[in-house]
């Protein structure tokens, strides 16, 4: 595959990582401040789905198509901009799988919530402070590893 096909993969599908992630940041953050049990279903589900359909094969295509980027540019792990992105993003990737875990708690917990037409409990909320805990540290994560992409330092 060629050079600029294999670049506007990588970054078409970085802009859908951190696009998709901090839109449904934002969106499900402010949702779960209104305490409204409906709004957050609705919310929590589609946080769930955004996730599946865009945030999944962004994760996994980040690697493929930057270890193909890296050999074709002649680039090597040798160098620690590289080998640090790498960590990062193993990093980043671990807090992900986390935070999807605790979205799709908080969606079931939120389901039942509604079902039992009864407001959401402290469990909940814990959850969602981990989970905002978990977006902070990835996306600070995927931050470095923007500089070090960009810069190569």
């Amino acid at each position: 595959m060629e050079y600029t096909t294999l670049l506007f993969i990588h970054v078409t599908s970085v802009i859908l990582l951190l696009g998709v992630g901090g839109g449904s940041a934002f969106y499900k953050f402010m949702s779960d401040r209104s305490k409204n049990v409906e709004v957050i279903v609705h919310t929590n589900k589609l946080v769930v789905l955004a996730d599946w359909l865009f945030t999944t094969p962004s994760v996994l295509l980040q690697p493929i198509s930057g270890f193909m980027l890296m050999n074709l540019m002649g680039y090597s792990l040798d160098s620690s901009w590289l080998y640090i992105s790498v960590m990062l993003y193993i990093f980043s990737t671990l807090l992900w799988l986390v935070a999807v875990y605790l979205q799709i708690r908080m969606k079931n917990i939120a389901l039942l919530a509604q079902k039992e037409k009864r407001a959401l409990d402290e469990v909940y909320f814990r959850l969602v402070n981990y989970w905002i805990g978990l977006g902070v540290f990835s996306a600070l994560a995927m931050g470095g590893i923007f500089y070090l992409m960009v810069f190569k330092i």
